[in-house]
């Protein structure tokens, strides 16, 4: 053997099995088709969001949490119903006691930090025992993405150079080899190196082949979301409608997945495939890294979302509340996009861009900078999208604005009287010390939060006040992000053949094995569970690996 577990991706699961197994003294290889340059994978470039049940953060926000709380709050979510979710429904319960034990104090102590203002992500919008989280649970790591990936880059970095850990870039796979029913390893094609910067689009030049010997396999090669034909090839049109002819990329291109069907290949199943998890408020990146790069806004709950035409959608479909709900309502339209109405007084408090290269101060680590949020400006990443981009609107008067939505467009599909109605009725509502308007009473409860009302929550105010313009249209574009199926596995991370027996001597962790069992989220994601399930998983198997 040349190594005792190869690992075929360079994210964080990848690096969490790696650096796993070789603090258990195993020689472990690390394989991924891209340069080092792109060492840490997805999670680099992410905001760096992570859930956590009865935290001290939450605590010192005065938020009252519980696991009790958390498991009706994910399995209202997930609402498992098919016979294969028996294994996601595993990894959804012993990732519940994860995060709400051992989770915070371990990566704590590998050196991680928090910002003390927990973030409300996902909140439903519905019934207690439906989709959502009941109180805020998202924490930001203090230096987003690449703040998560430090300490298990440190670690790699460490067996690395105590002979323990080697890695292979600009190796790709393109099969598992399989002996005597067991896979013992890969082999592929060497890529010609190439100097691209992280995320952008590298090349396939082939120079040479390559075959690695190893007493178990893992894969965390991640999900498909930077491949939109296999996303419309899976796309649940029974439950989301037509796929979107238009979609802005999440991820880069190489989050393509190609391994997904090679470790199907090997007898490897893969289980709801449907289950995906795309965000609908995305917008074109006016200084892009990746092809078709897209940026995710994080919304407060204060502005108006509207459809292609001009209608206001009800709730659930509210900024911040109900994702695959508002994915569904815009795709029942018959069109790929729809619009936020706010004003700069919404967007200044409300609007957060998804991303580390988006957040220099978390990332960073600046407080002087995160400090500038709370100023009379939007913060300069949002402003240079106002300035920049390609989905934004500023006018002083609703009339000038509608006319800059129809020609963003092209289509010419709005009325300006039709919109104004809607306008008017929603700012009569915020007049009203009363409310039948769900968004107005959401709203209104959000600011009972200490963190929205300091951080993420305008004063409620009416969108036609000239003291709080100008007014800004956002057009909204469907954006690809995460895989919630994926390889079937164990509760020790090994991946399982359709009849339900091990595939022995392979393992699977993170985006590729749905976060951990083929899809712990279910049909919903609480958010904060990404990273954490790409940890959580790489920890279960590299800690299983070998016994």
């Amino acid at each position: 053997m040349d190594c005792d577990l190869l690992v075929i991706g360079g994210g964080l699961a990848g690096l969490v099995a790696a650096t796993e197994a070789t603090a258990r003294g195993l020689k472990v290889i690390v394989l991924d088709q891209e340069g080092e340059q792109n060492l840490g994978g997805q999670a680099f470039w992410s905001l760096g969001g992570l859930f956590f049940v009865d935290s001290p953060e939450q605590r010192f926000m005065r938020v009252r949490d519980s696991l009790d709380l958390a498991r009706q709050d994910w399995m209202g979510s997930a609402q498992f119903d098919r016979p294969e979710d028996h294994w996601p429904r595993q990894w959804a319960e012993a990732y519940l006691n994860f995060a709400a034990g051992e989770k915070r104090a371990w990566l704590h102590s590998l050196g991680m930090r928090w910002f003390p203002v927990v973030g409300w992500a996902e909140r439903g919008g519905s019934l207690a025992n439906g989709h959502g989280n009941s109180v805020p649970r998202f924490h930001i790591t203090w230096g987003t993405g690449p703040g998560v990936l430090d300490p298990f880059v440190r670690l790699a970095r460490e067996a690395e150079k105590k002979g323990l850990l080697s890695f292979r870039f600009r190796h790709q796979v393109d099969e598992l080899i399989t002996t005597n029913g067991a896979v013992t390893g890969a082999r592929g094609t060497r890529l010609a190196p190439d100097p691209v910067q992280r995320g952008g689009k590298s090349n396939r030049d082939p120079i040479g082949d390559f075959e690695i010997s190893a007493g178990a396999t893992l894969v965390a090669s991640g999900g498909i979301g930077g491949n939109h034909d296999l996303v419309r090839k899976n796309w649940p049109v029974d439950r989301l409608g037509k796929p979107p002819e238009f979609m802005v990329a999440g991820v880069p291109a190489h989050v393509d997945g190609r391994m997904i069907a090679i470790t199907q290949a090997a007898r490897g199943s893969v289980i709801n495939a449907d289950r995906m998890w795309h965000y609908t408020e995305g917008l074109r990146n006016w200084d892009p890294i990746w092809p078709n790069h897209g940026i995710r806004i994080l919304p407060g709950p204060s502005s108006l979302w509207l459809d292609a035409e001009g209608n206001r959608f009800p709730a659930p479909a509210m900024p911040g509340f109900d994702t695959l709900a508002t994915l569904k309502a815009i795709k029942a339209t018959g069109y790929d996009y729809s619009w936020f109405i706010l004003t700069k007084a919404i967007i200044k408090k409300e609007f957060a861009l998804s991303g580390s290269e988006q957040n220099p101060d978390l990332t960073g680590k600046d407080i002087p900078l995160l400090l500038k949020r709370l100023g009379k400006e939007p913060n300069a990443p949002v402003k240079a999208f106002m300035d920049k981009g390609a989905d934004f609107v500023v006018r002083n008067n609703l009339e000038d604005l509608v006319e800059g939505m129809n020609a963003l467009s092209g289509e010419h599909r709005l009325d300006t009287k039709r919109i104004r109605a809607v306008v008017e009725a929603r700012d009569r509502e915020i007049d009203n010390t009363f409310s039948k308007d769900a968004q107005v009473t959401a709203i209104r409860g959000a600011r009972n939060y200490l963190g929205d009302k300091i951080m993420r929550t305008a004063k409620p105010h009416r969108l036609l006040d000239p003291t709080k313009g100008p007014l800004i249209a956002v057009r909204l574009n469907i954006l690809t992000r995460k895989t919630l199926g994926g390889l079937q596995t164990d509760l020790q991370g090994r991946v399982l053949e359709e009849n339900s027996n091990i595939v022995p001597g392979l393992y699977a962790a993170g985006e590729v094995a749905g976060f951990g069992g083929g899809g712990y989220h279910g049909y919903n994601a609480l958010e904060g569970t990404f990273l954490g399930g790409c940890i959580f998983s790489g920890r279960v198997a590299g800690r299983s690996v070998g016994k």
